[in-house]
Formats: structure tokens, sequence, C-alpha cells
């Protein structure tokens, strides 16, 4: 995959990937044997992910031990494409951010199916995707570790086709880029993106005025050039009610008026002459695709990465696509399985996952299903989460509900980018339960 074009069919100039790098990738992982550490695969003798779809290997054929983190296949091919479709149509481009799942099998899902590149959230991060064979890279951040720095004019300097971009949000980090850049010896400038940013929030310059000083000082650089604007409005929250998507389109607008001006000024340097314009976080999307687009001769990348997974708690209430499971929706795709290790109360479950397993910093997981030793379903109406402890989740339920030890419970997660974090391995399993592939996770 070597372009991607707009509506008007303008090609963006690089390389997305490299696919004879990235095959080899996945193909590596595949024949890596797994030790008996890695959660979930305890009990099995040495062998490697081709091995267990190869023996059909599931989750109640007795050789896996819990808790584990799965993906359901469906879930996941579905979330791609439609994404995927809906960028398309709406003549923006993704670079889905890569800190939700770290994984090279996913992240090949998502470039496979015409992803313009993929986000990165430190040089860490840029260098891991880079040697998975992506060869266009957003890093959605600053960057001043000038470790960091020598390493990405080092890589960019042996591969031509290697493209990072980096945001700036004051003249003290342009400087440190621009210097570091040159004390390194690099072969060519590196692209940057102006930030904007929110007061009180995150990172980006506050307002239009200092951002446009930014923006003088990196085409004054002579390792940088200027390639647009950038901003998150993830930071206004997560909520869908007027207010939000007024506040989202508002700061929308405010990364667009300053892409504007940057190219008004004479300080956009790009090869290809396209204005790059860049927001996106899982919630607000749409309004990024609506409130950037329409700029001549500009690129809109959308940079949402929860949408691959989705979630239950999360994203499933404040995703601007629909949900659930009819095709062209996104669905939850993210579950943790674990037993019933103890019912020492009436009303008091003990299961074996806690907070090394589990995302708990927007929502506690959901108790979605339940099945005992026999293949019962179990009756889960009224059982809930309400604590975690470092392996173990608090189940409140009815004196009458009739869980028990040894069953398994599945349970439902929110926010997946502290979810994948938690699991080096995460098995990818079909509708009958069966391992079809096993994501690899680089954090």
């Amino acid at each position: 995959m070597t372009t991607t074009t707009d509506e008007a069919n303008v090609p963006v100039a690089g390389v997305a990937y490299d696919a004879q790098v990235l095959d080899a990738t996945l193909a590596a992982l595949r024949e890596q044997p797994i030790g008996p550490a890695e959660k979930g695969f305890t009990a099995l003798a040495p062998l490697t992910p081709a091995d267990l779809v190869e023996r059909k290997a599931g989750l109640r054929t007795g050789e896996l031990t819990f808790p584990l983190m799965v993906l359901r296949e469906t879930a996941l091919a579905a979330n791609v494409s439609t994404m995927a479709a809906w960028c398309g149509e709406r003549g923006v481009v993704l670079a889905p951010h890569g800190k939700t799942s770290m994984s090279p099998e996913i992240t090949a899902r998502q470039l496979r199916a015409g992803a313009w590149g993929i986000t990165a959230a430190t040089i860490g991060q840029v260098r891991a995707y880079a040697e998975c064979g992506v060869r266009r890279i957003l890093l959605a951040n600053q960057l001043v570790d000038p470790a960091g720095i020598g390493w990405l004019a080092a890589a960019t300097t042996a591969d031509p086709d290697l493209t990072v971009y980096v945001c700036v949000d004051s003249t003290e980090g342009v400087a440190l880029l621009d210097e570091a850049l040159r004390a390194h010896a690099a072969s060519r400038p590196l692209p940057v993106l102006v930030e904007i940013g929110v007061p009180g929030r995150r990172t980006g310059a506050r307002g239009h005025d200092a951002a446009m000083t930014v923006g003088r000082a990196a085409a004054a650089a002579p390792m940088l050039r200027v390639a647009g604007a950038t901003g998150y409005e993830g930071v206004l929250g997560h909520g869908r009610d007027e207010p939000a998507l007024a506040a989202a389109a508002e700061f929308c607008q405010e990364v667009r008026a300053l892409g504007v001006t940057l190219r008004e000024e004479g300080l956009v340097d790009v090869p290809d002459g396209r204005l790059l314009l860049s927001a996106g976080g899982s919630t607000y999307f749409d309004v990024v695709a609506q409130e950037l687009t329409g700029v001549p001769l500009s690129t809109v990348v959308v940079r949402s990465g929860g949408y691959v997974t989705h979630d239950e708690e999360l994203y499933g209430h404040a995703t601007p696509l629909p949900t659930g499971g009819r095709p062209h929706e996104l669905r939850a795709a993210l579950e943790v399985w674990a037993y019933v290790l103890s019912r020492p109360e009436p009303t008091r479950a003990l299961v074996g996952a806690g907070r090394r397993d589990v995302p708990f910093d927007v929502a506690l997981p959901s108790v979605r299903a339940a099945v005992g030793p026999d293949g019962r379903s179990r009756d889960v109406e009224g059982v809930r989460v309400s604590a975690l402890n470092d392996q173990h989740a608090f189940l409140d339920l009815p004196a009458e509900a009739d869980l028990a030890v040894g069953d398994l419970v599945r349970l439902g997660l929110s926010h997946p980018c502290t979810a994948f974090d938690k699991w080096r391995l995460v098995p990818v399993v079909d509708e009958d339960d069966r391992i079809v592939e096993v994501a690899h996770t680089l954090f």
C-alpha cells in the first residue's frame, strides 16, 4: 500500500506500511513460543499461537487457565470494516491510535482495511510500530527527550519511507527538537503539526495567537517543516448532549482556523502541498469530520482508537456510531472470563479477576453471562461487580442467584486503552469460543 486518496482523488504522499515487514512480523509472532508465565496459558506445554489455532483450543476445552481476556473475532472484524467505511464516506483518513491495543495483529487489520497510518503517544510506541513495518506514524504528543529525538533522527535517516509527524506547542519545544535533530545529523526535516489546546487541560498552545507564534518558530527552524494543525477535542469529556457537541465543534473550528492561517502566512511546507488537519478521539470523531473537512487541498486525519474493540461501559454510550449486534455497527469485542472462587455469603461471591486483569479507571466491569461446569448458563440478573482488589472482583448478587463456585463468569469491560496493557497475549475467539488468532501487545 503506497498512497491514500481523498474524494478529489489527489494522492497523499508516502507509504502507510511495508507489507513485507508487517507480514514477517506477524509470521514470527505466530511461531513465537508461549511460556507458562503468560496469563491463561500456565497449564499448557510450550507451544505457539499457530499450534493453538491448529488444535482448535478454546475457552472451555480444559486447556486454558483463568482469568483470561479475549477478543471476539466477529466484533473485531466488524468494527474495523465499519470505521474504514465511515471514514471513506466522509472524505477523511484514519490513523487509529495505536496506544489502545499496541498489538501488531490488530494494527495489521486496520492498515489492511485502508488506514492512512498509525497514531502513537510516545517515542517508544513509534519505534515499536516502525519495527513492525508501519511507515507513516503520527506522534500525537510533544517530543523533547534528547535520546528519543536521536533515535528518530537515525531511524528516518536510515529509512526514507519512514515518515513521523510530531506535535509542537511551544517555542521552547521547537528549539529543543530542532537542535537535537541537528546534533544527531538528521538527513531531512521533520514534519510537525502545530497543536492548539484547551485552557486548563492537556497539551497545546493556548489560543490562536500563541499557536501561530509556535508555527512561525517551527517554520524558521532548519530541521522542521510545518505540515499542518492539530488538537485533541477528547479533553472536553465524553458527553453527547448539545452543549458538549457544541464545545467540540467550536474547538475543531479553532484547529481548522489555525491550519488555514498557517497556510495563508506561507508557513506550511509539505512536498505534496496538502495541509494536514488532525483531531479525533473516540467520542467526537463525527464532529471532527464535519468541522475539518472542506478546506481546499487538505487531508483530515481522524485518530480514534477505541472503536476497534469498542466496549460495554464508556464508548458504548459515547460513540457517535450505532452500537449493538447488527451489521455496520460497533460491537463490544473485549471480555474477561474468570472463575467464581468463593461464595462465602448468600449475597457475595468472589471472582478471580481484579485490577491486574481488568480496567477500572472509568467504570467497574459488568457481569454479562456465566456458565457452569455442565455447560448450562447461569442467571446473572441482578449480579454486579461492586469492588475490585488486585486479583479479585467482588460480586453483589441476590441470595437466590444460582451462581456457584467453579462457574465461569464473562465480564464486560470499559475503556479498552487501560485493558490491553494488562495482557501480553489476547486470544481472538470465534462464535464457538475457539481460538482463531492470538494478539500480542507491545507495551
